[in-house]
């Protein structure tokens, strides 16, 4: 006799951890829009992340840096009223928690009073300690990111693998402990060693969500664009194209603009 698996109505940090629990993975995609989000959350994605690629993918920007705390609110406020299901992450953006915990909680509250989020995402570790303390003192769930920080990306000054080296690892391993002794429900992992990333999954209780960090996590994320192949110009190793939208929309303009231009649209049957 067969078992019915239960529906869940809700996802919740408390579902993700239990989702870590039993070994059953998690899917997240980004998400900036209404329309996209209602897809989404339709085909039962489990976390939609509203991420400060928006800077890049909606704004055209070179790095996540520029966007504005305003801009983030917008955008997850779009992407909650599409959602029932899925659990809604927001970046905190750069500049709106970085050295000051006091200006994190004001950001934090900011977002969760006027998009209605779930929850809040930072990137960091040690350095960033006495901000992620404040917001989970307020009752807000954080979910922590460690490895390739794009806010971080002057310091840096590239976009390559991090946490190759052992020191560095190392210090991504503390840091990853730290953050679930915070109490941060989850931890994204990105372009880091697929080994790292695994031994780190492992020695947490809390999730782990990759990008470019091998399939050992507990779930994986990507850029909606990314995923969907509306980008031509971003093609690192770790993105699976599951569509190529930007062919199939660049064709279908085309298409558009000579019906339009040989008085082909609209026929009989499309006016009053």
């Amino acid at each position: 006799m067969s078992v019915q698996k239960k529906e869940i109505k809700r996802i919740t940090t408390n579902v993700l951890q239990s989702m870590k629990r039993k070994g059953e993975k998690i899917a997240m995609l980004t998400a900036y829009d209404y329309t996209m989000a209602r897809i989404l959350d339709a085909a039962k994605i489990d976390v939609l992340l509203v991420g400060d690629s928006a800077s890049n993918v909606m704004a055209g920007h070179e790095t996540t840096l520029p966007i504005t705390l305003d801009q983030m609110i917008y955008h997850a406020a779009s992407v909650v009223r599409a959602v029932e299901r899925a659990l809604v992450v927001v970046d905190l953006p750069f500049g709106s928690y970085q050295g000051n915990s006091k200006v994190a909680l004001e950001s934090t509250i900011r977002i969760m009073k006027e998009s209605g989020a779930h929850a809040v995402k930072l990137e960091g570790g040690i350095e960033i300690k006495e901000s992620i303390t404040r917001i989970l003192t307020a009752g807000v769930p954080v979910m922590g990111h460690l490895g390739l920080t794009p806010q971080s990306i002057y310091k840096f000054g590239t976009y390559t693998v991090r946490a190759k080296e052992e020191d560095e690892a190392q210090q991504l391993i503390e840091n990853a402990k730290l953050l679930e002794d915070l109490g941060c429900f989850a931890l994204v992992l990105e372009k880091i060693p697929a080994n790292l990333a695994k031994k780190v999954s492992e020695m947490l209780t809390i999730p782990t969500i990759g990008i470019g960090a091998g399939s050992g996590t507990d779930g994986q994320v990507l850029v909606v664009h990314d995923m969907m192949g509306m980008t031509k110009d971003f093609q690192p190793r770790f993105i699976r194209r599951y569509l190529e939208l930007y062919d199939l929309m660049l064709q279908a303009t085309t298409n558009y603009i000579e019906d339009v231009k040989s008085v082909q649209f609209p026929n009989q049957g499309e006016q009053y």
